[in-house]
């Protein structure tokens, strides 16, 4: 026994079996930004009142250019988690959804380019 419709049987409408996949990488990387939250909050207090040259040689260790990338990627791609859910949530013209999804998806892009290039440039420039 079907609980589609007719309608919706022909037009193959239903589960896009998504969901799952979209809620297991937002607590995924919500999970992971937990250690990686704790460690930048630690050594920017580590570093307050440090000079530049101290905090371009910080950035220049592997494990600290490596936390920080880690620490970009899981951020922006749980921002572009968040923001999609709250886009199809909240904007129901299909046209605009589209745009604003496009917009979201290539601002959170490159945002996390630019930000991932800053710490390869401090980093192999120290």
């Amino acid at each position: 026994m079907s609980l589609k419709t007719p309608l919706g049987k022909v037009r193959g409408l239903g589960s896009a079996k998504d969901g799952t996949h979209h809620w297991w990488a937002q607590r995924v990387t919500a999970v992971a930004l937990v250690p990686l939250t704790l460690w930048f909050v630690y050594a920017v207090m580590a570093l307050a009142g440090a000079d530049h040259a101290t905090a371009s040689a910080w950035l220049a260790s592997p494990f600290n250019a490596i936390a920080m990338l880690l620490l970009i990627i899981a951020t922006f791609h749980h921002l572009h988690l968040g923001l999609q859910v709250v886009v199809e949530d909240y904007v129901h013209a299909e046209g605009t959804k589209i745009a604003v999804m496009l917009a979201v998806k290539l601002g959170v892009f490159a945002l996390a380019i630019a930000a991932g290039f800053a710490v390869l440039k401090v980093a192999f420039t120290a």
